[in-house]
């Protein structure tokens, strides 16, 4: 849940967009295919759709998506689409209004759902809704949330709860998990079978339904950990490389970007990054630490 004191950062600290695409330009040759834009909320930036065009243009980068809270994204839907955006995930955790205020601590529901008609009507296919699952506050959703996407053609995945939320709050008995939402799908809408999974590092285990009218997805973080297929590599906003969502260490590339280091120079800090990745995050674990940055700091 949101923070009531978060702030921005100063224009200088955050990587422009041309130190951005210099970035992918450089890691695009080592393996990289897939680059997500998140936040924060990555449509608050100015002009995003030109950050877009730039990196759809680098060679070797074949899958571009952004996740958004959808606020903003009626009004920006046909230029991201333009630019070359491919795909989108949108935040969704409830469709009750009240409920949707108390989670994101402000009103929006109708211009999310506006968001997403826009995208639709942009030419957006496979979007996907990410709903967070917390115990004793979101079970009335997932029904609702489920029906919903199957009618409009849209892919459902339920994230467990985090500990990497910004007012520290997070205990383990709030987590529902994948399983139990499951259930309740398969209770009350209709019955899962398991879905070919073509990307062994996604983060999903997805489901279609038996009838054939869409999918559903489990993001299970804290139940059943994907860390083994883990390949993600995050870079913050002002240029701070991480290896982990809950890494306590992070590498400085805007340092090494505004240096006007070379390729080379850029290439070992990444190596170095990913060399020191661990084998797993450790939520289940009595020696875990909460990073301090909260997930809105370091992108999904």
């Amino acid at each position: 849940m949101p923070n009531e004191d978060l702030r921005f950062l100063p224009r200088r600290e955050i990587l422009t967009y041309e130190e951005i695409a210099r970035f992918v330009t450089v890691v695009a040759p080592l393996g990289i295919r897939k680059i997500r834009l998140t936040g924060g909320e990555p449509l608050v930036r100015a002009n995003l759709a030109e950050l877009v065009a730039r990196l759809s243009k680098i060679p070797g980068i074949d899958d571009l998506a952004l996740t958004t809270n959808g606020i903003l994204l009626a009004e920006q839907a046909a230029a991201l689409r333009a630019a070359g955006l491919q795909r989108l995930n949108i935040s969704l955790d409830a469709l009750d209004p009240e409920l949707f205020l108390q989670i994101a601590r402000r009103p929006g529901l109708e211009q999310v759902l506006g968001g997403i008609a826009a995208a639709q009507a942009a030419g957006f296919t496979g979007i996907r809704l990410n709903a967070v699952s917390i115990r004793g506050l979101t079970e009335s959703q997932i029904v609702p949330l489920a029906r919903f996407a199957r009618e409009r053609g849209l892919e459902l995945r339920f994230i467990e709860y985090m500990p990497l939320d910004a007012e520290g709050k997070w205990t383990a008995d709030q987590v529902l998990t994948g399983e139990t939402v499951r259930r309740i799908i398969e209770r009350e809408v209709g019955p899962l079978l398991p879905a070919d999974r073509p990307d062994p590092s996604q983060p999903a285990t997805d489901y279609r339904y038996a009838d054939g009218a869409g999918r559903v997805g489990f993001i299970d973080p804290v139940s059943h950990a994907f860390c083994h297929e883990c390949d993600r590599l995050r870079i913050t906003a002002e240029g701070k490389l991480r290896n982990c969502l809950f890494s306590m260490e992070e590498w400085d590339v805007r340092e090494l970007l505004r240096a006007a280091a070379d390729d080379a120079a850029i290439t070992e800090l990444v190596r170095e990054c990913l060399e020191q990745k661990k084998l797993g995050h450790g939520i289940d674990s009595p020696d875990f630490h909460k990073p301090e940055r909260a997930m809105y700091q370091i992108g999904g």
